[in-house]
């Protein structure tokens, strides 16, 4: 290249090394003659010649993790911009070739990053004598010159434990990973604590593995355990148990709950959605590179321990405890603490709270009938807001449904309207006349402002809530008491709605007043889960044709519902608070109804305005006839 540059060798290594020292001109000759012979630099030459490979590796127990490819990827992009490269080696869950493998890497390269090491602790201390300059993550080591990065993942543990818990759930298994592995032994760590503060919890713990197969291998033993929660050592052995589950007809969440760690993407996609510990993936990678290069130019950098936290990130793979276990977790429990037995002692529903709900329970036996829940993880399309779900018969059936396939923007008990001064507070699509069901982006948010419950009323639930639209902005004020009492055979949902328009005027309309016929829904909306067999009654009748588009005082659906436990026949009665309104009601499409807030004209409130409506609701765990449903709602209004 110099001869045919016509300049030294020495102009030519300046210009191939980005030197500025060198002529414009002098620089562009070097350039073309470099095209004109097709030279290429040589990285091993390089190397020889700086004592550097400008490359470190990265060694992991298994790269088919996901977890590991996302620290791989925050290494990887992080190294890059200081012109590094990384290598990666995988050591297949085999602790007895780790340090071979790690000391063979790093004969490559200038430095080395360990992701999680299974090797015994007395093989690692040696090892990083070897091996240095080093990162460490996902242990914890006493190093004088060699950093680690750790999660915590006993808080994870105690932050997944206490929600099962916080849902009813009192026998729990942990599905453990490689025994060798520091975060294994962190995650039993965080168990060991919740048992301290929870002695009424029962955790079985059962060697499992690291991967799907282990998950799907451990359906038997959980099955065995007669837990109802389990928390997997990872997302991938808990998506592997998911899958076993399902093979064997066993549903989730509502015969048993799943929970894993470490929010890998797939957890948030899969049906259901993962409960998981999320940790800082990408982020662990980044920073395990900064403390890296930080060793590699200073190797008298000093060693730090940097901890990072997981969050609870909540999804559908968990619910409330089956009501049946609940009721026999309460009778294994025995006599009630000042000696009286359940029969004895009077069951008056509370709310009490539970996280971020509210959940009502019959007050001596904490058999949970409702829960109320704020909505904020819904997402933008299903217009968030608060909402009742699960709301169970005395006998534990599941009168409510949320997020089915049908609908995915139908959640239980709630106040849902399709169109306020144009914003959807309902979720999903907006009829469009002449164009049909749109999905626009117009979906407000109603945002609870207090949850409270009243001391000398603690059956009774009241939230203030306040209405936004598509841009944030208030349109409107909501006040709404849900409150509940027992029957001799059943219990009472009241809930009672006051929309205040606080923002301005309010245009309040329906698909129906939009152009489509029947259409019109919106307002305290009811949504049930299918059944085996839905019947409709009404006072004009049975049948759906009757219930809908009437002015009844009353509907109700008698449902079949058929499962593993047999069949069970289920009364929900549905009665209007005042003024009377029409109802929209469906069953053979899907079972839901609500007193609609209009019909076939849209509905006017001026500002500072009000609008009422509501249900008053019994629950009963047999079926009600024509006449019986009559005679009970005339006593319910």
């Amino acid at each position: 290249m110099a001869s045919a540059a016509g300049v030294s060798r020495a102009t030519v290594s300046r210009v191939m090394n980005g030197r500025s020292t060198v002529d414009p001109a002098i620089t562009a000759r070097v350039q073309e003659a470099a095209i004109e012979l097709n030279y290429r630099p040589s990285n091993i030459a390089r190397s020889l010649s700086i004592g550097r490979t400008t490359t470190v590796a990265l060694v992991v127990p298994d790269l088919a993790n996901p977890v590991f490819q996302q620290i791989l990827r925050g290494v990887s992009t992080a190294a890059a911009t200081d012109g590094y490269r990384v290598l990666v080696a995988d050591s297949a869950e085999d602790p007895s070739q780790e340090a071979s493998i790690a000391r063979d890497a790093r004969q490559r390269c200038d430095a080395l990053l360990l992701v999680s090491p299974r090797m015994p602790t007395a093989e690692l201390d040696a090892l990083l004598l070897d091996v240095e300059p080093a990162v460490v993550i996902n242990r914890e080591i006493a190093h004088p010159s060699i950093p680690s990065l750790v999660v915590d993942y006993a808080d994870a543990t105690v932050q997944l434990v206490e929600h099962l818990a916080g849902l009813g759930h009192r026998r729990l298994a942990y599905l453990g990973g490689p025994r060798l592995a520091a975060t294994d032994a962190a995650r039993r760590q965080g168990i060991a604590l919740v048992r301290e503060r929870r002695p009424e919890l029962e955790i079985v713990e059962l060697d499992t593995g690291a991967d799907l197969a282990a998950g799907h291998a451990a359906a038997d033993a959980v099955l065995a355990s007669r837990v109802t929660g389990v928390v997997a050592f990872n997302d991938l052995v808990a998506f592997g148990l998911l899958a076993a589950l399902n093979e064997l007809g066993v549903a989730v969440p509502k015969d048993i709950s799943v929970a894993g760690y470490d929010d890998i993407d797939l957890a948030r996609y899969a049906t259901p959605g993962l409960t998981t510990a999320a940790v800082p993936q990408d982020e662990l990678g980044k920073h395990a590179w900064r403390e890296l290069h930080a060793v590699i130019d200073d190797e008298s950098h000093p060693a730090t321990t940097t901890r990072f936290s997981a969050r609870l990130e909540v999804r559908t793979s968990t619910g409330t405890v089956p009501q049946q276990i609940a009721r026999a977790q309460v009778t294994e429990a025995g006599p009630t603490p000042d000696g009286a037995t359940e029969e004895a002692v009077e069951q008056v529903p509370t709310w009490a709270a539970e996280g971020d709900a509210m959940v009502l329970h019959r007050s001596r036996d904490r058999v949970a009938l409702a829960r109320y829940e704020n909505g904020s993880r819904l997402p933008t399309i299903h217009s968030p807001r608060p909402y009742l779900h699960p709301v169970h018969s005395l006998a534990g059936v599941p009168l409510t449904d949320a997020g089915p396939v049908d609908h995915r923007h139908h959640y239980g008990v709630g106040v849902a309207v399709p169109d306020v001064n144009g914003t959807s507070h309902w979720g999903g699509r907006t009829y469009v006349a002449d164009v049909g069901p749109t999905l626009l982006p117009n979906h407000g948010r109603q945002v609870s402002t207090g949850v409270s419950v009243d001391p000398l009323a603690p059956h009774l639930l009241v939230d203030s809530l306040e209405w936004r639209d598509e841009h944030g902005e208030p349109q409107l004020d909501e006040r709404r008491r849900i409150g509940a009492r027992l029957l001799d055979d059943g219990w009472v949902l009241e809930w009672r709605t006051t929309l205040h328009a606080t923002g301005g005027p309010l245009e309040i309309r329906s698909p129906a007043t939009n152009g489509r016929p029947g259409a019109a829904y919106g307002g305290v909306f009811w949504r049930l889960p299918k059944a085996e067999r839905t019947t409709v009654l009404s006072a004009g009748g049975p049948g759906e044709e009757h219930a809908h588009g009437s002015t009844s005082p009353w509907v109700a659906f008698v449902q079949l519902h058929r499962d593993r436990d047999g069949d069970r026949e289920t009364t929900t009665l549905l009665t209007q608070t005042s003024p009377a309104r029409h109802w929209f009601l469906r069953a053979a499409e899907y079972p839901g109804a609500c007193p609609a807030l209009v019909w076939d004209t849209p509905l006017l409130v001026p500002a500072g305005g009000t609008v009422e409506t509501g249900v008053v609701a019994a629950l009963l765990d047999r079926a009600l006839d024509q006449d019986e449903a009559a005679e009970l709602a005339t006593g319910l209004r």
